[in-house]
């Protein structure tokens, strides 16, 4: 016999309740934030059935063994700050949030290890590692509201992912549950490990498509014992760009090498913690980290390669307040028109000037003002059209430009996501960039972690949802 609706959640309400208690099982209105995460402002909800807090990697698993045994689909959350929409609800569902999982199991400052649950604020690893003269490197924004287990299930990035490499990097093992609720230890603390494939690296930047992260091993690194910021400002964008090569080239290590476009300057300028030249073209953020004297010796290359091209070179004595100011160009560039659609690419660091210039031809045909910044020593930029949230017709225009900037950035050699992930927003791209053999591989990789296709279901497929239908019905 089938069950009403309201049956079927009244049954499972019950039977989740008993998995993890009843006040850990949360009915959803429709505005619950569980409902979106920051893709939100481009319009992407979803709705889930109920939302379930589980309070252990057991119950994690309890939880996943239920879905899977009643076909439930089931979308792991984290601090919901992602900007792609891979923790939406769009295919209804549970939500299975992780910020009950707080608990620091290992802190080995002589070690240099940390070993947090997956709902341990990105703030708080890197605060521990602070005060026990370590070092996290990756530093992802909204750090004191993501979580742990999110930015490594989307390998989130950040300014000083150059030098010191994206999430991922820093990962030594996983525990993770797995289909159909199974929990399982990826990876561990040796320093060497061959035996095997790599599963670990495959529940990297999976996006929760191919199991549910409760715990992470983390490796941590002595703290620089310095650290110095310069902003140098370039006349024009193409001769920014040669800088940031000629940077590269001179063997200069920078743990930050962020550009920002003219655009950019112009509406930011307000909040700047120094003097901006009058007709500054580009900027360039550089930092460089380690010992007193690996500095002092980076940051006299840097001034040698660049002050003959520079306008102006500032060192900045609060390099706090630079970057509390790097932080906030998404609000302030927002505010200048109500509303913005940023998209995250990445180019290869050579075709940089070449991709900026042509983004910025793609929305003035749209009839767009554009702006981009970035992480310009790995090519990763944050293309972005300002709109009016009421307008329909800037908003389709977004799309049309956004639809133009990832054919570009796969014409010239780039990558359609750079570090915010696949999501929702961009599923289906990622057949414009690999080649046949490498997208079944992906899709296959899918099907062997998740037969039933009920973990974060449609979110970073890498073709056109109807394909991926139609291959995984047979």
């Amino acid at each position: 016999m089938l069950l009403s609706p309201l049956a079927s959640a009244i049954v499972m309400q019950r039977e989740l309740s008993r998995l993890v208690g009843a006040e850990h099982v949360l009915e959803v209105p429709a505005q619950s934030p569980y409902n979106h995460d920051a893709a939100r402002r481009r319009g992407l909800e979803g709705r889930a059935e109920a939302v379930v807090l589980p309070g252990s990697a057991g119950e994690v698993a309890d939880v996943v063994r239920w879905c899977y045994s009643h076909d439930v689909p089931i979308v792991a959350r984290g601090g919901g700050t992602g900007l792609t929409g891979g923790a939406v609800p769009t295919e209804g569902g549970i939500v299975c949030s992780l910020e009950r999982l707080r608990a620091v199991r290992e802190l080995e400052p002589a070690l240099w290890r940390i070993h947090p649950e997956a709902g341990v604020s990105t703030r708080h690893v890197q605060r521990l590692a602070r005060e026990n003269g370590l070092f996290f490197g990756p530093d992802p924004g909204a750090s004191e509201q993501s979580q742990i287990g999110g930015n490594v299930a989307t390998n989130a990035g950040g300014p000083h992912a150059l030098k010191h490499g994206v999430t991922g990097a820093w990962v030594r093992g996983l525990e993770a549950v797995l289909a159909p609720g199974e929990l399982v230890q990826l990876g561990g603390w040796a320093g060497k490990d061959v035996a095997g494939y790599d599963l670990k690296s495959l529940l990297v930047g999976s996006e929760g498509t191919l199991g549910v992260i409760t715990a992470v091993r983390l490796r941590l690194l002595p703290a620089p014992e310095a650290a110095i910021a310069l902003v140098v400002f370039m006349p024009t964008r193409a001769e920014g760009c040669a800088a940031i090569l000629d940077v590269l080239a001179a063997g200069i290590t920078p743990s930050a090498l962020d550009f920002i476009d003219s655009e950019t300057l112009e509406m930011v300028a307000g909040g700047y913690p120094g003097v901006l030249p009058a007709k500054g073209g580009f900027a360039l953020l550089a930092e460089v980290d380690g010992s007193r004297a690996e500095v002092e010796a980076q940051r006299r290359a840097l001034l040698e390669v660049l002050e003959g091209s520079s306008m102006a070179i500032e060192e900045p004595a609060d390099s706090v307040a630079l970057w509390r100011w790097r932080d906030g160009f998404n609000g302030v560039v927002t505010a200048v028109r109500g509303a913005k659609v940023s998209e995250d690419v990445a180019f290869p660091v050579e075709r940089l000037a070449e991709g900026l210039e042509r983004f910025e031809q793609i929305a003035a045909r749209h009839g767009l003002r554009s702006c981009a910044w970035g992480h310009g020593g790995d090519g990763n930029v944050h293309a972005t059209v300002l709109v009016d949230p009421g307008s329909e017709a800037e908003l389709d225009a977004a799309q049309a430009a956004g639809e133009e900037l990832f054919a570009l950035t796969v014409s010239l050699g780039g990558s359609i996501a750079a570090e915010h992930g696949v999501g929702r927003l961009k599923r289906g791209l990622l057949e414009s960039q690999w080649d046949a053999r490498a997208v079944e591989l992906h899709e296959e990789i899918k099907r062997a972690f998740d037969p039933k296709g009920l973990l974060n279901p449609g979110k970073k497929l890498a073709r056109d949802p109807a394909v991926s239908e139609r291959i995984a019905s047979g």
